[in-house]
């Protein structure tokens, strides 16, 4: 009835509107009465009622207006009529990933949302993936942003025709009422979000009456952070905490927040105390205002029209027309903006919440409209300049910002087209950066940075990107609309650039060091800013041959009216070589000089591209360009870094030096360097060669020098002479050699990036990444590597670290130039360095001689003259006169290097000249000059050459001069058209024969050295091995009497026992004991000590920890309670929840050592900043002295007691030590101790009980001290310091594994010991499973140490314990298997561990021979007997419960039954009886295979175990992998001294097992269990491995993109963070998942690792693509993700966004590392590498 009449209304409503004669008035009168009603009136209402009430009073009467009928009905209606958008359009929030493809992709800034992006044809492509930053879209269905495939399945390219025709789908009257509708709602919203006044409302929303109702509001800024606002607020306010904080994230996600309401008094002093008190925390008080109570209600309900807008506009094409038309129709009451633009004009003023409603409206209407996207970019355009303004001073991301819709705008070609030629948009884009750094200007009109705004300025660079987004996708056709407008913006460029140029002039500083660092980075950054922008303009310039050559006119003009650096002096005449050169005289040392010279390199970019157009001579006036002038501020910039990098202007402190470095350095020199050398060669070729040199030498400062007129004796002026020398050579190396520029010679930018590459390459192999930021990079991002990577390198494989390599080509090495012009210093000597060690290797000479470059261009072709002309003959003469007289502070090695590399250079060229063309027309002349030019005086080029070929210090090039000298007479020989002579051949091969002398001669000294090395060792090994015969001659020659064991020495014949029947770790037949000496050398004090039970104690390191590695219930750890004897620890339940495993690194120190040490680090690491991060003191954590393993105790070494075991006494009491005699005495002597009959729980049958195992006790009732007669002897001493060591590993032991205090008298301290030596052999046991290696002799030695260790540690814990207690825990545990020992709490079988059962069970039996006031132990043979009986007794229980689990047995082909198959199904049956069950129809061999399945682990970890207790040998066959599965058990078997057929233990038992069976059978808890009422563990137990990960790394992103917080209401940027343990997918580092954990809050990751893991855990967090380690609250480390690219390189943060594939080895490491409990080492060793300034608090994650 109620949906009824709420319809009737909405609708009644909605006619009065529509009938009323000023629809607008009554629409509005209705707003002004119910929206105070609705919102912000109420002290307290739910967002829930608040949202029930705005949809049925107001919006729903607004949709009934919009379609005239019910909302529903029309909207189906609505949607028969209509298709789905071609554009996607889905707007991105921050954090989300998304997809660019690099084939097809227009611009890097074209991109797929996740979803699009899996079912488009990108997929199979070449794609990147990234972070958006938040603000932009979808571009999938936009044509223009993708050269092939632009839809995805989803959005079909058929729905493009349906979009064309949707708007006449929506009736006119229907239309009509929208627009109507949407101008009044609209208009409303826009009033509302621009609204100042904060008391007053606008007029026809005034209130009959004014209710002094106000609302106190905090705004967001950004320079209060989340703790300073949370303080404001508790002490302005009077929150409390969690309602501050709600306050705080609430501000920080809308923008602001009401957080008091009340009268305007209350509302006014609450804002005077938040700004107060703000202000004492920063000096900036927190924004706050007072709205009127109604202002409040109208802005919410304005920001809830906005989503309502989406979702009308979303309906339909003709709506979304509709409320664009209405958005940027003009307005008609005023002389005003349009309703968007008053928005957007007013975005730097509204708060965070109302931004992000107003961007999602642009984004859903105007961007999804191409022809509403055309006038929405115009407008956009005219206020782009005042938009940018107010950005500048809004303290908000730029996200959200409304100048972030440029990118959606600037990047569409046809718009960006249109915009030029209709707004003339870089005009207007460049006009804006000048109106914001024009108060950077000086009087001189430059650029003049000192006390910058670094904040501010940052906002300014955003403008540039707006620029290179126009300029992203050049024109193909110029027509006059788009030129004209072009050349304009280019103009104002221009004017922009001429506040760079010469900007920020040095000088150089002589006597005192400068004072104070002028300021640098800023041009610096607007330099890299312009980088692509400069190489876009000039790309765009070479598409039009006219609009070329206007430019360069218009760049030339420019610059002749750059007034910076004059000269001060007239032109004067100077000579050389016969030759005058009349220029101005200036000197970079005395005069001023500017780095920055943009207008100059981009006429040199110019230049070239005309050249490479073949347009040069369509310049008007060419010869009219004076290239000496235009040269001279590129050669200035050229000197002033060799200055630099000769030291002469030290005193002007870093920052020139900084400048220097960027100017060569990848980031800027495309537009920097490598354009003042293009300039260089185009003086070059333009000036006559000989005025040319003689200009370097000028500036260089080196042509009075060179005339000598100038003599230097100053040392520090003839070391700064030779290095200004060797930057001159070079740059002549230089300007002569570096062609690989599109337009000087005939080459392709594939060859430029060929050259690149190889040059880096020659340095070191490398990895892609490594290559990709040497490489500079295009405007899209790209350096053109892939194309041509695979012809000048192979690629190498990583394997489970590191990464993979690039490695050159040798036929590529041919392209090396050791003075390649990208080279640093340090990479040139690198390269030098690695490529003589190369040739050496190969057995070839040393010299790197200069390779071949390819031909000038012809306008370029006159530079070739510059290495045949006098000034460079004269140059290169003087520089080797000077060696050849060996003047040692005049010349230095690199010259010399660089002048053979010059006439290298001359000779290859003259070499190729003579090759293509006839002697009579190769002018190049070089060889002929060498040879004749001051030859009388015995002073040529070439015979100086030869006289430095013989200096000493000149060794290292003699294979350079020969080489040269060689070419000298091939040279010659082409000129006079002969061959070689023999003379030199045979002159030029007797160093090569010498220098392969000498590599023989040292591989045959490396070869003999290596063969003694080889001698030795197998000496050593020799030596070795009869020392281990001789150690273990025991296991076959008879040994004298033990004093230790008091047993009768073994008989000759007993010892003559094949070795085979020795393997046997327990029973009578059970082998001896080897004696091993241990001797171990002390890690701390190197001192050697032999390892013995009374000698001072060796420890070695160790780490207990937690661990769930094993668990069957993974994710629930049962809580602890240790007051309960029938519970944790002293019986380990079959899921493994949780268990203790202790590790070691195997490194063994005294233990007095040990105590020094740890002492030691206790006192330092306290002072080290952020310590607890690696080792928690309070809990007795360090790191390993040698290997920096984490460790918490140490455990002591404790050497096996040597045994010959006496086989005739034992067989002897075989024959009265039967089973049930056994079982009699155990149990009379338990009776006799009282450890179980002083508590009154005995079973409440135990009458019964004991009635039923007196049938076994066939030779009478035992007494009390029975047990004695069958052996004792005296217990092992041990020395005080091993039994403080027991104890110290003890304590931790408990400590840690049951998470209590410290206490070294609890009882459960023993149980614990015992608990994780059977949790560590069950660990290992299952590495070794898990990894198919054999049980023995696959272990690392480290492993083996410690697990000795362990267990003789576990072993001797009962001699410092109470007896009592040890003896009470055995009656316990004994109760499992007796029933006539259990008591009321005692488990049944299927809720015990067996193997811990047995550890304990064989560790505390000993107990049991304690008498009053005498201290004994049992005899070896009594030993043997109680672990065999132990041993039989456990495993055939452990039988019993794998039938008991059972469901799946084997399918077995039908062969004829074996006793061991009719043994198991009689078992079976019987099992099957007891419990009440049906009996299957299932083959015995099935039982048998299944039951062999189950107990395999248990056998395994038991043989481990006893190996460890006893040193006996295991047989040979758990040595190897290869063994089949039937010969590994019957190994097993043989060595527990069990048959082969475990079911023949039920048929020797058949008497004292039988009722033992029916009582296991009859437990209550296997009666619940068998029904499906409890939970039970199968065997063998499931082995736990890390989840399965999926191959293509996408998956894991897409699966994260769905991913949706339960706890979490919001669409704001989550971390969704994968468990590699369980798969549970989690929110990281979010306020929603924040929970408590002991009293502590704590982050999802943390509270599930506590639960899954213990306390450690492997997390994947996925957009970030990298992995967490976590060990505890406060631990935690990053780690490598196991996915590569196909460069064989991890990607952390997506920051490269290449595919990624899953490696399996890293991932198969990273599952070892979680097996082996090696998380905490990897932590602590990660977190020592790095040094942590400020914590990271991982208890967050």
């Amino acid at each position: 009835m109620a949906e009824r009449e709420k319809s009737v209304n909405g609708l009644e409503l909605s006619k009065e509107w529509l009938d009323a004669a000023d629809c607008r008035a009554e629409l509005l009168q209705y707003l002004k009465e119910h929206v105070p009603q609705i919102f912000c009136l109420k002290k307290e209402s739910s967002p829930q009622e608040e949202e029930a009430l705005t949809q049925s009073r107001l919006l729903y009467p607004l949709e009934c207006f919009l379609f005239r009928e019910d909302p529903e009905d029309g909207l189906e209606t609505l949607k028969q009529g209509s298709t789905s958008s071609q554009l996607c359009g889905r707007v991105f929030k921050e954090g989300e990933t998304v997809y660019s493809c690099r084939d097809c992709a227009i611009d890097p800034t074209c991109v797929f949302c996740m979803d699009c992006f899996q079912d488009s044809v990108h997929k199979s492509h070449r794609y990147k993936m990234h972070a958006s930053s938040g603000g932009g879209f979808c571009d999938c269905g936009d044509i223009e942003a993708w050269k092939i495939g632009p839809c995805c399945s989803k959005h079909d390219p058929g729905a493009a025709t349906a979009m064309v025709t949707d708007d006449c789908m929506l009736e006119p009257e229907v239309y009509e009422r929208a627009e109507k509708l949407f101008r009044i709602l609209l208009r409303y919203v826009t009033d509302f979000l621009v609204w100042e006044e904060i008391f007053e409302l606008p007029a026809e929303f005034q209130p009959r009456v004014k209710e002094n109702a106000y609302y106190c509001v905090l705004y967001n800024d950004e320079h209060h952070s989340y703790d300073h606002v949370i303080y404001t607020l508790q002490r302005s306010v009077h929150c409390g905490q969690a309602e501050a904080q709600t306050h705080t994230a609430l501000i920080d996600k809308e923008g602001r927040r009401a957080v008091k309401r009340g009268t305007l008094r209350s509302c006014q002093q609450a804002k005077d105390s938040i700004r107060s008190n703000s202000e004492h925390i920063s000096l900036q008080p927190l924004r706050v205002e007072i709205l009127h109570a109604t202002i409040m209600a109208h802005q919410t309900f304005a920001l809830r029209l906005g989503s309502w807008f989406q979702k009308i506009i979303g309906y339909s094409a003709g709506f979304r027309q509709a409320f664009c038309q209405v958005a940027l129709e003009p307005n008609t009451d005023r002389d005003g903006p349009c309703l968007i633009s008053r928005l957007m004009l007013h975005d730097a003023r509204m708060y965070k919440g109302a931004r992000k409603i107003v961007h999602e409206l642009i984004f859903c209407s105007m961007l999804m409209d191409a022809e509403f996207k055309r006038l929405f970019a115009i407008e956009f355009t005219k206020h782009y300049k005042q938009l940018q303004k107010d950005f500048i001073i809004d303290d908000h991301e730029r996200s959200i910002s409304i100048t972030a819709l440029s990118v959606q705008i600037f990047t569409v070609p046809t718009l960006a087209r249109q915009l030029i030629e209709e707004c003339n948009v870089i005009k207007v884009i460049v006009d804006t950066v000048m109106v914001l750094l024009r108060g950077h200007v000086d009087g001189s009109n430059h650029f003049f940075f000192l006390g910058y705004n670094s904040d501010k300025f940052s906002r300014i660079q955003i403008v540039f990107h707006d620029l290179r987004y126009i300029l992203i996708s050049k024109p193909s056709v110029w027509t006059e609309e788009l030129r004209e407008p072009f050349l304009e913006g280019f103009g104002v460029f221009l004017a922009f650039l001429k506040w760079m140029q010469g900007m920020e002039e040095v000088k150089r500083q002589l006597g005192q060091h400068i004072a104070v660092e002028p300021e640098w980075e800023a041009g610096f950054t607007l330099q890299i800013q312009l980088r692509h922008i400069l190489a876009m303009f000039q790309d765009w310039c070479s598409s039009d041959v006219e609009l070329l050559l206007l430019a360069f006119k218009q760049c030339h003009t420019v610059l002749m009216q750059c007034n910076n650096q004059p000269f001060h002096k007239e032109a004067t005449d100077y000579y050389m070589c016969k030759r005058i050169l009349h220029v101005h005289p200036y000197k970079v040392s005395q005069e001023p000089v500017s780095i920055h010279l943009p207008i100059s390199r981009l006429l040199a970019g110019l230049y070239v591209l005309l050249c490479k157009a073949g347009a040069t001579e369509l310049l008007d006036n060419a010869e009219s360009y004076d290239f000496t002038q235009l040269a001279e501020q590129p050669l200035r910039c050229v000197v002033l870094a060799a200055q630099v990098s000769a030291e002469m202007w030290r005193r002007n402190g870093l920052s020139l030096v900084s400048q220097v470095y960027y100017y060569q350095d990848v980031k800027c020199r495309d537009e920097m360097y490598d354009k003042d050398v293009i300039m260089l060669q185009i003086a070059a070729s333009k000036m006559d060669p000989n005025h040319f040199l003689m200009l370097i030498l000028l500036r260089f400062e080196l042509f009075e020098y060179f005339n000598g007129s100038q003599l230097i004796k100053d040392q520090d002026e003839l070391m700064q002479w030779n290095r200004l020398t060797e930057e001159m050579l070079y740059l002549l190396i230089v300007i002569f050699g570096e062609r690989y520029v599109p337009g000087i010679s005939q080459v392709t930018k594939e060859d430029v990036t060929m050259r690149e590459v190889i040059h880096l390459l020659c340095i070191e192999p490398m990895a892609h990444s490594t290559l990709v930021k040497n490489l500079p990079e295009n405007e899209n991002h790209e350096t053109g590597l892939e194309a041509v990577i695979t012809k000048v390198a192979t690629f190498k494989k990583p394997g489970v670290s590191g990464h993979g390599l690039y490695e050159v080509k040798k036929d590529c090495l041919k392209e090396f130039n050791p003075f390649f012009y990208h080279y640093s210093r340090s990479q040139h000597s690198k390269a030098e360095e690695c490529q003589k060690k190369r040739r050496a290797q190969e057995g070839n000479d040393k010299a790197l001689r200069p390779p071949m470059p390819p031909d000038f261009c012809p306008n370029f072709s006159s530079i070739v003259r510059l290495l045949c002309c006098d000034v460079i003959v004269y140059v290169l003469r003087n520089i080797l006169q000077r060696a050849a007289e060996d003047q040692p502070t005049h010349w230095t090695e690199a010259m010399i290097q660089r002048a053979l590399h010059l006439i290298g250079q001359a000779l290859l060229e003259e070499k190729a000249q003579l090759e293509n063309n006839s002697v009579e027309e190769v002018t190049f002349d070089f060889s002929l000059k060498a040879r004749v030019v001051g030859s009388e005086q015995g002073m040529s080029v070439f015979l100086l050459l030869s006289k430095i070929k013989a200096l000493p210090s000149l060794e290292a090039q003699k294979d350079m001069i020969i080489w040269l000298l060689q070419m000298f007479e091939i040279v010659k020989c082409l000129r006079e058209k002969s061959s070689p002579i023999v003379s030199v051949s045979m002159e030029t091969n007797k160093p090569e024969e010498s220098v392969q002398d000498k590599d023989k001669a040292e591989r045959k000294r490396k070869a003999d050295a290596a063969k003694l090395h080889r001698q030795k060792i197998m000496a050593q090994m020799s030596a070795m091995q009869k020392n281990f015969i001789e150690s273990n001659k025991m296991l076959y020659d008879n040994m004298p009497e033990s004093g230790a064991q008091g047993e009768p020495a073994a008989s000759a014949e007993c010892c003559a026992m094949d070795q085979r029947e020795l393997c046997i770790a327990i029973g009578p037949q059970r082998g001896p004991t080897p004696a091993e000496r241990e001797v171990l050398t002390c890690i701390l004090c190197q001192e050697e000590q032999e390892v013995l039970p009374l000698a001072p104690a060796m420890v070695l390191t160790a780490c207990v920890q937690r661990s769930t590695v094993l668990t069957q219930c993974r994710g629930t750890i049962p809580p602890m309670k240790t007051d309960g004897s029938g519970t944790y620890p002293l019986f380990m339940p079959p899921e493994l929840a949780v268990g203790t495993n202790t590790g070691s690194c195997g490194h063994v120190m005294h233990a007095t050592c040990w105590q020094k040490y740890f002492e030691a680090v206790q006192n330092t690491t306290r002072n080290r900043l952020h310590a607890e991060l690696i080792v928690d003191l309070e809990n007795g954590e360090y790191l390993c002295p040698l290997c920096k393993s984490l460790c918490n105790t140490v455990v002591p070494l404790i050497p096996l007691e040597p045994l010959t075991f006496n086989y005739e006494n034992s067989e002897i009491i075989g024959q009265n030590l039967t089973l049930p005699r056994w079982i009699q005495v155990q149990t009379a002597r338990i009776k006799g101790l009282k450890s179980v009959s002083q508590d009154n729980d005995l079973n409440v049958d135990g009458s019964s009980g004991v009635s039923g195992t007196a049938g076994l006790c066939a030779d009478g009732q035992a007494d009390f001290r029975s047990i004695l007669s069958y052996g004792v002897q005296e217990p092992r001493k041990f020395s005080d310091s091993i039994a403080e060591m027991l104890v110290v590993c003890a304590t931790t032991v408990h400590r840690v594994g049951l998470k209590t205090a410290p206490n070294e008298l609890c009882p459960h301290v023993p149980l614990m010991a015992w608990n994780t030596c059977a949790f560590t052999i069950q660990a290992i046991e299952n590495i070794l499973q898990e990894e198919e290696k054999p049980l023995f002799g696959s272990l690392q030695n480290r492993q083996i140490a410690g697990l000795k260790a362990i267990v003789q540690f576990a072993a001797s814990q009962r001699l410092k314990s109470s007896q009592a207690v040890i003896q009470r825990h055995y009656a316990d545990m004994m109760g499992v298997l007796l029933p006539v020992l259990s008591r009321q709490n005692t488990p049944s079988i299927l809720e015990v561990d067996f193997f811990h059962l047995m550890v304990g069970l064989v560790l505390s039996v000993p107990s049991l021979y304690q008498e009053e006031g005498v201290d004994l132990q049992p005899s070896a043979i009594s030993s043997a007997f109680n672990n065999l009986y132990i041993l039989h007794l456990v495993t055939m229980a452990h039988v019993v419960q794998v039938l008991l689990t059972s469901t799946d047995f084997p399918s077995v082909g039908v062969e004829e039954e074996t006793e061991e198959g009719r043994a198991a199904a009689e078992l079976y049956t019987t099992v099957l009886q007891h419990t009440g069950r049906l009996i299957p129809d299932l083959s015995g061999s099935s039982v048998a295979q299944r039951v062999k399945m189950g107990i395999e682990p248990f056998l395994r970890s038991a043989a481990l175990f006893f190996n460890c207790l006893t040193g006996i040998q295991p047989p040979e066959d758990l040595f190897s992998a290869s063994v089949s599965p039937q010969g590994h058990m019957e190994a097993l078997c043989s060595y527990l001294a069990l048959p082969f057929n475990v079911f023949q233990l039920f048929q020797d038992y058949r008497d004292t097992i039988s009722p033992l069976l029916q009582r296991w059978c009859g437990s209550p808890f296997i009666t619940k269990a068998l029904k499906g009422k409890a939970q039970i563990v199968r065997y063998p137990r499931r082995r736990n491995r890390l989840i399965d990960l999926p191959e293509d790394y996408s998956t894991l992103l897409n699966k994260a993109s769905h991913f949706q917080c339960s706890k979490s209401t919001d669409d704001e940027r989550k971390h969704p963070t994968l468990c590699l343990v369980c798969g549970a997918m989690l929110c990281s580092q979010s306020s929603c998942c924040i929970s408590q954990l002991d009293g502590e809050d704590v982050g999802a990751c943390t509270a599930h690792a506590a639960t899954c893991g213990a306390g450690v855990g492997l997390f994947l967090r996925i957009r970030e693509c990298e992995i967490v380690l976590m060990a505890s609250k406060t631990r935690g480390s990053t780690y490598p993700a196991p996915y590569l690219d196909d460069y064989g390189e991890t990607d952390p943060h997506l920051g490269r966004g290449n595919p990624l594939h899953l490696c399996p080895d890293r991932y198969r490491k990273l599952n070892q590392l979680w097996q082996q409990h090696c998380i905490l080492e990897e932590i602590a060793r990660s977190l020592e590498v790095v040094n942590v300034m400020f914590a990271f608090e991982w208890q967050l994650v």
